[in-house]
């Protein structure tokens, strides 16, 4: 396997991250509480990048920051970018470099597959 394909066992973690696999599982669920709890809708503006529009609540924004400063420490091909385009909206844009497209994929497909659920 490259260095950029998902793990075999269904999860969207790619063998670029420098995160210890035994906190891999915890990481993977907080993604997927965060995705369930908060993402309302996202749109692919291209293949390498992704829009995930979120419920605008002050916490969600903390979260949102917490959780992609820390998944850029051991993931850094992520790019993330939180925005509010208005006062009751808020927007994380996630880019990936061409290799780590499949990565992307991965990622928007599991943010897709709990959105709603929580």
């Amino acid at each position: 396997m490259s260095d950029h394909d998902i793990t075999t066992d269904g999860a969207w973690v790619p063998d670029a991250c420098t995160l210890p696999t035994t906190d891999r599982p915890l990481r993977l669920t907080e993604f997927d509480q965060f995705f369930a709890a908060s993402v309302r809708a996202a749109d692919r503006v291209s293949a390498q990048h992704l829009r995930l529009h979120l419920d605008g609540a002050a916490q969600v924004e903390d979260t949102a920051r917490d959780l992609t400063a820390r998944e850029s420490s051991c993931c850094s091909f992520f790019a993330f970018d939180l925005s509010r385009p208005g006062p009751d909206s808020l927007t994380l844009d996630v880019r990936v470099p061409t290799r780590h497209v499949d990565v992307l994929d991965a990622l928007a497909d599991r943010a897709a597959s709990v959105r709603g659920q929580g």
